[in-house]
């Protein structure tokens, strides 16, 4: 009996602490995310154990867009899970029309996203985190690369709304694969940059060879 007090308490005291972490960050209407985080990254590491360079980038306030290559459904928990930032991923919104991934999406905040259509729901959405302060994930090749190529084109949303909120990029490369026990799967941070004056396009360009270069280091292409 004493054994399950001391066990409520503990859980008391941890969604107290969890509450005050999501309030001081403003992040309060991710508390179930905040709550879940440590043991879904227990559960993820356990099955997909991962490796981590360079994380210390990662700024720790401020606007933050993380922009990564996309080759798996857990791609996103991968950069979740390397910051004590909340991140809004965007992500399309068939995964809200089945029951097996809606909840885990809803969860971890992510943003639904039509794809079929030009979605002025989802960049609104999206430019609300950005402006609060927050952090949003998304990947600009806009689906995931079942192709033989290392990279996508990708797509222009990503540096637009990071130059009209002037948030800070985050590149970011995956590289490996996701089996069970894997001993391959690697997250690699790259330099974090403004684009501030630049051209779109030019940003676009910085953002897509930063990621293929990372890349092209991990699997030791030239």
């Amino acid at each position: 009996m004493i054994a399950l007090y001391i066990i409520l308490i503990l859980l008391c005291l941890y969604i107290i602490l969890t509450c005050f972490k999501a309030y001081k960050k403003n992040e309060f209407h991710m508390f179930w995310f905040q709550f879940f985080k440590p043991i879904l990254g227990l559960v993820f590491r356990f099955y997909y154990p991962f490796k981590t360079e360079n994380k210390k980038v990662v700024p720790k306030e401020g606007p933050v867009l993380f922009c990564g290559n996309h080759i798996h459904l857990m791609d996103q928990c991968l950069a979740i899970l390397n910051t004590k930032r909340g991140i809004h991923y965007m992500a399309k919104i068939e995964y809200w029309q089945s029951a097996k991934t809606r909840w885990f999406f809803n969860m971890m905040g992510c943003i639904p996203v039509n794809r079929q259509i030009h979605d002025e729901d989802a960049k609104k959405a999206a430019l609300d985190v950005l402006n609060k302060g927050l952090a949003l994930g998304i990947f600009p090749e806009g689906t995931r690369n079942k192709t033989k190529e290392l990279l996508q084109p990708f797509k222009f949303g990503a540096v637009s709304m990071a130059k009209k909120t002037d948030a800070t990029i985050v590149p970011f490369a995956i590289t490996g694969t996701y089996k069970f026990r894997t001993k391959d799967l690697k997250i690699t941070f790259g330099t974090p940059f403004k684009v501030g004056d630049m051209e779109l396009e030019d940003a676009n360009n910085k953002l897509y060879n930063e990621i293929l270069n990372i890349i092209k280091k991990e699997k030791n292409i030239k």
